[in-house]
């Protein structure tokens, strides 16, 4: 398996040198706050989108900005504006998912200057067709920033070209995603958290061809015995390299997700070959299931999670609750209540990028790992 562990070690990248690459070749490059931004636009316009979901480590100049019991990954991502780590991207798109992405976009747009705010207003009542409306317009809106942003006019036969490539890059993370879950000896948590953060930082065709090598691989090894215990996570994010650390030290083997970070870029397509690719992204977001950050009057996620479970057979599922993301908070209730319901272990662990103690999580995987 050497060859897999240097495709491995291709991905394991730091984001900002990821920055300094592309920019260095010439190309322009927009960052992407959590969640669901239209890359494909970006990519159509001849740059590159970087998804930034904060970064690990004590929160500094944002505390200025925002209240103590603020979610992380807003406050280090407003960190990394202030302290001009981010001034070589030539804007940086915030959705307006949740009242944290909000504020981080006003904030944004008041304290740097460097990095201008292209803000995406989403219309919430999402399915119905006045809300599939609203957003294809902000996307409108967006395609003519990036337009002046990369000075040249964004094609619809571009924008379907990007929608075919993000779609076979979908299709590919869906495919390691399953490959992942056979060989759990091989894909620890640590290393399937790498591909799924690498995600973000790579121009997506090249990210594609590292990915359908490794794909490759897998298929042509058999699937593993593993003797630990298989478990389904959920939450916003879950590439805390502490937590990922601890799941191997107990033998969790991490079979499938339902976090916004991880399957939340490729459980869903977007639709190709229609004659209005800007409003096909707008449906995409109409199409998502089982989202913290979408408005979701079914309550649908809880479910979605269940029957993750019984596809794997896995023995338990491990939310990780991203500290202070009213989203998150509000969900995890439901969903305790009907996995309790369908006699499913279940733990939660709070999560936090500031985080430089875990021994009270890993005493609570512990006692996890040995009741499931």
């Amino acid at each position: 398996m050497s060859n897999i562990n240097l495709l491995l070690e291709k991905l394991d990248v730091c984001p900002l040198e990821q920055l300094d690459k592309y920019t260095n070749d010439g190309k322009k490059v927009i960052g992407c706050a959590p969640v669901y931004a239209p890359e494909e636009l970006v990519y159509a316009a001849g740059m590159i989108p970087m998804g930034i979901w904060g970064a690990e480590g004590e929160v500094t100049s944002a505390k200025e900005y925002f209240p103590a019991f603020y979610a992380a990954p807003i406050l280090r991502l407003m960190d990394l504006g202030l302290e001009g780590k981010l001034d070589k991207m030539s804007g940086m798109i915030i959705g307006g998912l949740s009242d944290g992405l909000k504020g981080l976009s006003q904030n944004w747009k008041r304290a740097v200057k460097n990095v201008p705010c292209l803000y995406i207003g989403y219309g919430q009542n999402r399915k119905i067709k006045a809300g599939i409306d609203y957003n294809e317009k902000q996307y409108i809106k967006l395609k003519k920033e990036l337009e002046e942003i990369a000075g040249c006019k964004i094609e619809d036969s571009k924008v379907e070209e990007a929608i075919v490539l993000y779609n076979n890059h979908r299709k590919a993370m869906s495919e390691f995603n399953q490959l992942a879950s056979t060989h759990l000896n091989t894909i620890t948590p640590t290393l399937r958290a790498r591909v799924m953060s690498s995600a973000y930082f790579f121009d997506k065709a090249e990210h594609l061809a590292i990915l359908e090598e490794i794909n490759n691989i897998l298929k042509s090894t058999p699937e593993e015995k593993f003797e630990g215990k298989k478990i389904v996570t959920t939450g916003i994010l879950a590439n805390s390299p502490d937590i990922m650390k601890i799941l191997e030290e107990f033998k969790l083997g991490i079979v499938d997700d339902n976090v916004n970070h991880e399957s939340g870029q490729f459980d869903y397509l977007v639709d190709e070959a229609t004659d209005n690719p800007v409003r096909a992204l707008a449906k995409w977001i109409s199409d998502i299931e089982g989202s913290a950050l979408l408005y979701d009057p079914s309550k649908l996620r809880g479910q979605i999670v269940i029957d993750k479970v019984k596809k794997h057979n896995a023995d338990g599922v491990l939310y990780l609750m991203t500290k202070f993301s009213e989203s998150d908070e509000f969900d995890y209730p439901i969903i305790r209540d009907e996995l309790n319901e369908a006699g499913i272990m279940n733990i939660l662990v709070e999560v936090d990028q500031q985080m430089t103690n875990f021994e009270q999580a890993k005493t609570a995987l512990q006692t996890f790992a040995d009741m499931i």
